[in-house]
């Protein structure tokens, strides 16, 4: 039978187990509490040095894109004119032979007022307008335009807008339907400002397919409108190079491209007596006989398929 002496001890072992392994639990408890607990964290600040350097190339990147699309194309009017200033802009000097192109887009026009501006210190020759686009749209001022333009004395000559998705055919063929030119007309012109998503090899082809069609119908060389940097880079074949070359080359004071050209159209901004908005400015690359040698000669050629 144990004694009470025993029983004692055990009692006290088993109470100072316990306390110990209450002891364990609490201090487990505690560390799990403090391993758990978020350090601060030291909050890092952009030096002053870089965060300035940022400020300013955001500024400079900002600066140089407003530039380029909203200042540089009109920088040229703040320019001191070494020309003669008519019709709100500054004309380049050494051409004698100047004209106008118009659309739809200019509105209703005082013909009588206009006229007059061939007696003007910078007289107006020639005019063209716009006729078709694509292959079944046609400007719905042309009728009215060309009309006007040779009742009031104008050397004339009617453009179609090229579209590279439609057929090339199709398209010659809806202006043939749509313009009779005539004698002292000038040729016909093909309007071309984008290849769209055709491969530059057939789009070429597809643009002479047209050049060749229109030729073939009025019996003289179409005049191809484009501007310098979109011929060097799609229509730069030697073929193209045979066509009156009409070019539109804005804000600057002279031509930069190299090659032969007829027909420069310098502005869009152009403001004329008898037009209310504004109006795309030209001049011809030669003097007034050589632009009326440039027009038709007979009517035969020029009657509607």
């Amino acid at each position: 039978m144990p004694s009470n002496d025993h029983h004692s001890f055990s009692a006290v072992r088993k109470k100072r187990k316990n306390v110990t392994t209450k002891q364990k639990k609490t201090s487990q408890s505690s560390a799990s509490r403090t391993v758990s607990k978020p350090k601060p964290q030291k909050v890092k600040y952009m030096p002053n040095w870089f965060r300035n350097l940022l400020a300013l190339v955001i500024v400079i990147c900002f600066s140089t894109a407003f530039y380029y699309w909203f200042v540089r194309p009109y920088v040229y009017r703040w320019k001191p004119c070494q020309g003669c200033k008519e019709y709100g802009v500054c004309i380049p000097s050494g051409f004698d032979v100047h004209g106008i192109d118009i659309s739809h887009h200019q509105g209703d026009i005082d013909w009588n007022r206009l006229s007059q501006n061939r007696n003007a210190a910078i007289p107006l020759y020639f005019v063209f307008m716009k006729a078709t686009e694509g292959g079944d749209h046609s400007d719905d001022r042309f009728v009215e335009n060309f009309s006007a333009a040779r009742a009031h004395g104008f050397i004339r000559g009617a453009y179609h807008f090229y579209i590279p998705s439609t057929d090339a055919v199709k398209q010659a063929d809806f202006f043939i339907q749509s313009v009779a030119l005539d004698s002292g007309d000038l040729p016909p012109v093909l309007d071309v400002e984008m290849i769209g998503e055709k491969e530059k090899k057939e789009f070429q082809r597809d643009v002479k397919r047209w050049l060749e069609r229109v030729e073939s119908h009025y019996g003289v060389k179409p005049i191809l409108y484009t501007s310098y940097k979109f011929k060097e880079r799609y229509l730069n074949d030697s073929a193209f190079n045979v066509y009156p070359y009409w070019i539109a080359h804005y804000y600057v004071d002279s031509v930069k491209y190299r090659g032969r050209w007829d027909f420069w159209q310098h502005t869009d901004v152009g403001t004329v007596p008898g037009i209310e908005k504004e109006v795309d400015l030209d001049v011809f690359n030669g003097t007034l006989d050589e632009l009326k040698e440039l027009t038709i000669n007979t009517k035969s050629s020029c009657e509607i398929e």
